[in-house]
């Protein structure tokens, strides 16, 4: 009797391996211009599914009104007021940098320096050298950093029509995702199981969460304190208010708040004698920098608790990887490669904490 073996055909698994290589870089290929755009919109559809699923309960069920309601809600609340502002941001940052550069930038005495015992004669008059010539030292020293990082918003600004067309695509994206949600989410929770079993579509769960923590409890909660702040700045008649709002999303971004924005406004108007508008203002900021305090635990369902070195590094490192939606995409990514790979670490035991134990454990194992 012949003794059968199977034997591993080489070339066949070669140019099987090299046809698949193919297939997936086509693949990646044809469908790279609307990557972001796709990934954005499974972020927002990700974030707001249990609102869909409310609203199609209350619309007697029926889906499709679920979706045009949410689609007017996601243009009017998000779409819209992001293109005003960075169109307006677009206008707004030239004639700033302008105005800066020609030396209008008035610093303010501060007489009340001298009141202060000991140490306030010394302080204002090392304050009046410093600012001696209206200041024109101190904005010469920092107008090289301004031209660079106000050149480089505005460049990332300025694919206004790009950005504008990633939003569209964004917009029916999700849609598509609101009407197919549950057998898109089926499709990836079988392939990861046919990956890496019940595991992997733990995980795929898991991402889902960590993707809703900080969409919701990060980028939400910076637009809207954002959005406000830009109010109280236009209600006070702070000039370049689209900028600075911008300015104020960004801080609330990477979790200084928009108090860091908001307090040196407050100061400018009391020093210009705008008492009025500087209560006011100082008020509306005490209100919306309790905010973050309000919104975020209602909107993170989850007890995701995220270091802000990484929420700051998601939302610098997407700025300058993908532009502007690099903002949003970027911390997502990064909260969502932590979570996974804190599951990965807690799968094991944790070490002993005694380091004397550890080490005589050791010794008696070699022994």
């Amino acid at each position: 009797m012949k003794n059968l073996q199977c034997s591993i055909d080489l070339p066949q698994l070669l140019f099987s391996l090299i046809f698949i290589l193919i297939m997936i870089i086509a693949c990646l290929w044809v469908i790279q211009p609307f990557i972001l755009s796709f990934t954005w919109a499974s972020i927002v559809v990700i974030a707001t599914w249990p609102i869909i699923m409310r609203l199609q309960n209350i619309l007697w069920g029926k889906r499709i009104l679920a979706i045009v309601t949410m689609t007017i809600l996601i243009l009017l609340l998000f779409i819209i007021p992001v293109a005003l502002l960075v169109s307006s941001l677009i206008d707004n940052t030239g004639p700033a940098l302008v105005w800066l550069n020609q030396g209008h930038l008035v610093f303010p005495q501060l007489n009340w320096l001298n009141d202060i015992p000991i140490l306030g004669k010394k302080l204002y008059f090392s304050y009046k050298k410093l600012i001696n010539g209206g200041g024109a030292p101190i904005v010469q020293q920092l107008q090289p950093y301004i031209g660079r990082t106000t050149g480089f918003f505005v460049a990332q600004a300025g694919h206004f029509g790009r950005f504008m067309v990633h939003l569209i695509l964004m917009l029916l994206f999700s849609v598509l995702l609101y009407w197919r949600g549950e057998n898109v989410g089926y499709i990836i929770r079988h392939f990861a199981f046919r990956i890496g079993g019940r595991c992997a579509d733990a995980t795929v769960l898991l991402a889902g969460q960590a993707i809703r923590a900080i969409a919701l409890g990060v980028v939400v909660t910076a637009l809207i304190e954002g959005i406000l702040s830009g109010v109280g700045l236009a209600i006070s008649g702070i000039p370049y208010v689209p900028l600075l709002t911008m300015l104020i999303i960004l801080t609330c971004l990477i979790q200084l708040g928009p108090l860091v924005v908001l307090i040196p406004i407050v100061i400018w108007l009391y020093w210009t004698g705008s008492t009025t508008w500087g209560t006011v203002l100082l008020i509306w900021s005490c209100i919306v920098g309790t905010l973050d305090n309000i919104l975020r635990p209602m909107l993170i369902k989850i007890g995701a608790d995220l270091p802000s070195m990484l929420i700051l590094s998601g939302v610098i490192g997407g700025l300058i990887a993908f532009g502007m939606i690099g903002l949003f995409i970027g911390p997502v990514v990064l909260a969502l490669s932590y979570r996974l790979i804190s599951v990965w670490i807690h799968e094991v035991p944790i070490p002993e904490n005694n380091i004397e134990t550890v080490i005589k454990e050791l010794i008696k194992h070699h022994e």
